[in-house]
């Protein structure tokens, strides 16, 4: 519009842009740093001024993602009515939205954890710390009580496994299983 500044994303914004799309499609493995300085349209000096390794791309892609996810799944369960104490139909329907999106790849966390979690230092915490906040989001859906949390716990693994499940390409399946849990 006229009259309305734009601004270039930087040279680490379109890095760390590039990389969270092609880690997510492609997996982390699966996408080197020719690639990654390719796509992202900068030099390959301009990459390592930004991140010293193909590693510390990934621990920021983890953190961006991280961000990134737990923003859209608030927004998401806010978008359907979602309150304190007032039950888990809002996160079915959110799930629902993200495992029929046609750029669904999994769980980022659960898939660079297969990945590289036990050769990358930090990567299977930054993990457990999105799963933990994703449980205290989902807590809050619950009545209050002294099974709160162990509640939310459960229902985060029961997340992840009909995030996999979805994943394997069982959409219904897993929505279904999710929805016994009411």
């Amino acid at each position: 519009m006229p009259g309305m500044e734009t601004t270039t994303p930087s040279a680490r914004e379109r890095i760390l842009a590039t990389a969270h799309d092609l880690f997510y499609r492609d997996g982390i493995r699966a996408t080197g740093v020719d690639k990654l300085i390719a796509e992202s349209g900068v030099a390959k000096l301009t990459f390592y001024r930004h991140f010293a390794s193909k590693d510390d791309l990934v621990r920021a892609f983890l953190e961006h993602r991280h961000e990134r996810w737990m923003a859209w799944f608030v927004d998401a369960l806010g978008r359907r009515g979602a309150g304190e104490g007032q039950g888990l139909q809002p996160l079915f329907d959110a799930l629902e939205e993200w495992f029929r999106d046609p750029a669904f790849r999994g769980c980022a966390f659960i898939n660079s954890v297969v990945e590289v979690g036990a050769s990358l230092q930090g990567a299977a915490d930054t993990a457990r710390r999105h799963k933990q906040e994703m449980e205290q989001v989902i807590s809050e859906l619950l009545p209050p009580g002294p099974q709160r949390t162990a509640r939310a716990q459960a229902v985060g693994v029961a997340v992840d496994g009909a995030i996999v499940r979805a994943q394997m390409g069982d959409v219904d399946g897993a929505l279904s299983a999710l929805r016994g849990l009411l």
